[in-house]
């Protein structure tokens, strides 16, 4: 299958459960809304197809691994909500529209990216979806759980915002903190996607280093992309004003090293992602090399 139609079929997938997956939930009505507001709001939804993709690379349907591929985007979207705060990263646009908080206030906004956190587990937890054959074992599930969690929290997402947060402070940094910055902020998330969706389908261990060491790479080349993006991207394409970085002082792989050197840099990261899974071959395994380029390529 091309990659773009494997990747259409992918999204629409998952487009298609998140549309509906809060209606089942008894929560307040304004509350569901703020949260399907940032949740439907579009995006490249890359998180689930990595999760997808690499169930189906070991055998796994993809609509068994749906309900947890979704929670992998409702996670994403909550970090979102949070970092566009005021004491954040104080973002009035988000793909284009008014940011969470702008749009519902920050209390609400709060919650909502609380809600999207939390209910995140319920469905990784879940059952697979009715005729979507048999769920994975209880095991397998509780072991991706459990690295997704990891990778959501202190030691990840939350604790990469936080060394974003004290390095925008003015604090002078390295390349090696900020690799591990963004390999924590925006890194841990994309790993994971492709290593819980190994595990749901019962990977070897090995296996599992692979795609640990391509999400790594893919999400150090997504980063620094976004960095470059930020500088020179097209305003109407990202959504966002461009140079928000800059303006709010953070600490970038351009502001660090220049744009030139951190084009090289995001090949480099590309190249070690497509060494990592040289060893898998298959639809899936030609998706995963071609999203390398996707990453590479993007202008949004």
């Amino acid at each position: 299958m091309p990659f773009k139609d494997n990747l259409r079929a992918k999204s629409i997938l998952v487009e298609t459960y998140l549309a509906h997956c809060l209606s089942h939930l008894d929560m307040p009505p304004g509350l569901r809304e703020a949260m399907n507001y940032s949740l439907l709001a579009g995006g490249k939804r890359l998180r689930p197809a990595l999760c997808l993709s690499c169930a189906e690379l070991f055998g796994l349907e993809a609509e068994t691994a749906l309900p947890f591929a979704a929670a992998l985007e409702c996670i994403h979207s909550y970090s979102l909500i949070h970092d566009d705060l005021p004491a954040m990263d104080n973002d009035d646009l988000r793909r284009g529209k008014p940011s969470n908080h702008k749009r519902f206030g920050e209390a609400a906004a709060i919650l909502a990216g609380d809600g999207l956190l939390t209910d995140a587990f319920i469905f990784m937890a879940s059952a697979s979806p009715p005729g979507a054959g048999t769920a994975p074992p209880a095991e397998r599930t509780l072991r991706a759980l459990r690295a997704v969690a990891v990778a959501a929290g202190s030691q990840g997402m939350v604790g990469g915002q936080y060394l974003d947060m004290l390095y925008t402070s003015g604090q002078k940094i390295t390349l090696e903190q900020l690799r591990d910055m963004q390999a924590a902020k925006t890194g841990a998330l994309i790993t994971v996607s492709c290593v819980s969706g190994a595990i749901l389908a019962g990977a070897k261990e090995e296996d599992c280093v692979r795609l640990d060491r391509y999400g790594r790479s893919l999400g150090a080349a997504f980063q620094i992309v976004d960095d470059i993006l930020d500088e020179e991207g097209d305003e109407a394409a990202l959504g966002k004003p461009v140079g928000s970085d800059a303006a709010k002082g953070k600490i970038t792989y351009p502001s660090l090293l220049g744009v030139s050197r951190s084009r090289a840099l995001a090949e480099e990261a590309g190249a070690a992602a497509l060494d990592a899974i040289s060893v898998f071959s298959g639809t899936e395994a030609l998706f995963l090399r071609e999203l390398v380029e996707y990453v590479l390529q993007r202008s949004s």
